[in-house]
Order: C-alpha cells, then structure tokens, then sequence
C-alpha cells in the first residue's frame, strides 16, 4: 500500500456524511473498527497497492455550520457511544474552514459560519484557494469532494457553461447563474487538486469545467453517490433485462430526516436528486418505463435512518403480471461515507498516473456517472461498472 499521506478536502465536512468519513478514518488507524463498508479493502493487494492507505488519510473542509466535528457528530448521532468516545479527542481538532453561501442556489440551509459578502466571484474562489494552497502543506497529495447539500438545478443549457472562455468571462460579470458548487470546482481544478462531486448539483459536469480540467491535468468524477436504493435498483433492473421480464411500473420512495432530508424538501432541490436517481433505469433496460415514479421526503424522527420502499411491477412469460417488493431500512451515511473515501482514493491515483478530464471507470460509485465524450450514455448495471473499474486499477 502506498504511504503518500492523502488530503480530503471536504465541502460540507460538517454534515453526516463528512463526520462520518472522518470519524471512521480515525477509527480504522485506532484498531476499532474493520474495514467493512469499504469496497476496495479487501480487493487483491497487488490491485490496490498504489491507491493511499485509509491510515494515512487527512481531513479538512468547508461547512456552513462551524462547530467542530466532534460537536457535528453528537448532533448527527450516527456513531455508536464507544466509537463517538474513542475518537472525541480528534474530531474536537477539526473545525470547517468558512464556508459560500447562496440562498439562491440553497434555500433551506443556513449557516452563520460563512464567507463574508465578497464583492466577486474572483474574490470568492480566492479564498477558496487560499485553503486549498495552506492544507496542501499538510499532506503529499489532495482531493477535493463535494457532499454539500444539493442545489437546485442549473441551467446547464446556458451558453456560458459550453467554453472556458464563456465561463471565465461570466465569473469575471459575476453572473448569477453560476453556483457555489461550481465556484469549488474551479477552485480546486485551478489548483490542480482532483475533485469528485458526490451530489446532484451540477458542479464540474458542465463543459467549460471538464475543458478546464483536461487543460490543468486534473481528473474529475460524479456525479451523485449510488448508496442505497439506486444501488439495488441498478443490481436488479440487470437481473430483469437477463431473464426478459418486462417492468411494467417501478414505485421508489425513500423517507430520510438528516441535512439532506432538509435540503431536499426544497422543491428546486430535490428536481436535482429525482434527475439523477430517475435516469439509470431506462438506460439499463433500453426502454421507457412509463410508470416510473420516484418520490423523496423529508422526515425528521428518523435523522439518518433511511428508509426506502420499491414496488416493481413485472410481465413474464404468457404476460402474467408479477411483483416484487424491497424495504431497505439503512443508515445513510453508513452507506455513503466509505464510498466518497474511496472515490476520493481513485481520483488520486488518477492523479499519480497523470490521467485528466472525466474518470468514468469510477462510475460504480455514482448515480450519474460522468462521461468523456459528450452527451454519451453512461454503464449503470452495477456488475459492468464494478468490472470496469477493477479493469482501471489493474493497469
């Protein structure tokens, strides 16, 4: 295993997700945990010997919310009692760098631990920089990821995200339409430090960023963390298209209660999650399902608790009608927070083999995956993209 020492530059370390990811990186140094979860532990040594070793991981970030960590994870309350104690001491030494703020982007959510009002764009990536620049002296290499609650959708049609050019120009006219998201992306791409987006809000998926990108020599990936319910839809939806049963209607609904539950009960917000968590099905079977219906809520009582529902409705053979019915009751961030550690180990080797523009071969870990070459319809069948990566990191 390597030991370059990695920096995960988090925007919102603060959150469940973010807490959750630290706190389990310490745990994991201290001998109190194992290493289930993490998908890439326990793969041949020989496969994994150039990607960072979980030991030698370090954490920092951005958070709208400036408690430090060990205060962010009481709240959250997603670590068992013994493993909150064993790793207070550490979690009390990180507190998130302030954080941008854009009601018009993120309505929800509001935080007092955020950039004073700058005059610019220009100004506001500066400090962003200036972050990056001060944690890159604490470690051999660094990764940024984005687990910020999610925007509303952009307008990813409007002409000034098509070219560097255009989007330079905007930053400098301080246009409105672009996002704090993409204020980060271009931050962290300046700064030829990778940057893998783990929501639905668009961020480095627009073109003028990816050419950035390819420009600088960095490698992104997103978009979207495939944890729970999108991850088994992707298992089965595969499984019905091998034996030739038709999806008549599939009803997917999840209840969650924790920030992101928040910020998705924004209806601008939550367009951006049901687009992503929507679009694989198609793709997968290789047609429309007409009843497809994805529906997310709220629900404050069970935090990060998640609960998801499927109802799938089938055709088999002379047009019986079948079902089945999932109820995957999980922890969100249990789910998610090892996956953004190790998408955030694969953009570094990315890095350390001078691989730039868009990583698909992570695409395993996104609802959306990125693509390279344009408007290119993404694998989503889980085994395919799993097989896709294993590929990657045997060369």
């Amino acid at each position: 295993m390597n030991s370059r020492k990695l920096g995960i530059a988090v925007i919102g370390l603060g959150g469940a997700v973010g807490t959750t990811m630290v706190a389990g990186i310490e745990l994991l140094k201290k001998g109190r945990i194992g290493t289930e979860g993490l998908p890439l532990a326990d793969l041949d040594a020989e496969l994994i010997k150039d990607l960072a070793a979980y030991e030698n991981i370090v954490f920092a970030g951005w958070d709208l919310f400036g408690e430090h960590l060990a205060k962010a994870a009481e709240e959250h309350d997603v670590l068992t009692h013994k493993q909150f104690v064993a790793v207070e001491e550490e979690l009390r030494k990180i507190k998130p760098w302030l954080a941008v703020e854009n009601k018009e982007f993120l309505a929800n959510i509001e935080g007092e631990n955020k950039l004073s009002k700058t005059n610019s764009h220009r100004e506001t990536i500066a400090k962003i920089q200036a972050d990056l620049r001060e944690f890159k002296k604490s470690c051999d290499s660094a990764v940024v990821i984005n687990l910020a609650s999610t925007e509303k959708l952009a307008d990813e049609g409007n002409e000034i995200f098509n070219s560097l050019a255009g989007f330079e120009k905007a930053l400098d006219e301080n246009a409105k339409e672009i996002s704090p998201a993409m204020l980060y992306a271009y931050a962290a791409i300046s700064e030829n430090v990778p940057y893998g987006n783990f929501t639905p809000s668009v961020a480095a998926d627009i073109p003028a960023l990816i050419e950035f990108a390819e420009k600088q020599g960095v490698p992104l990936a997103g978009k979207d963390g495939k944890t729970g319910q999108t991850m088994i839809k992707s298992v089965l939806a595969p499984a019905f298209k091998t034996r030739a049963l038709k999806v008549e209607g599939w009803y997917s609904t999840n209840i969650l209660g924790n920030r992101d539950g928040l910020a998705l009960s924004n209806a601008d917000s939550l367009a951006s999650k049901v687009k992503t968590k929507s679009s694989l099905l198609e793709d997968i079977l290789g047609y429309t399902v007409e009843d497809h219906i994805v529906d997310i809520r709220y629900y404050r009582p069970r935090k990060d608790n998640k609960e998801a529902w499927d109802n799938i409705d089938l055709t088999g053979f002379l047009g019986q009608p079948m079902q089945l019915k999932v109820n995957f009751l999980c922890k969100d961030s249990i789910l998610a927070a090892p996956l953004a550690i190790e998408i955030a180990r694969c953009l570094d080797l990315a890095k350390q083999r001078n691989e730039k523009g868009v990583l698909e071969e992570v695409g395993v870990f996104f609802k959306y995956p990125m693509t390279k070459i344009k408007d290119a319809k993404p694998e989503n069948a889980l085994h395919k993209q799993e097989a896709v990566l294993l590929n990657w990191l045997s060369h």
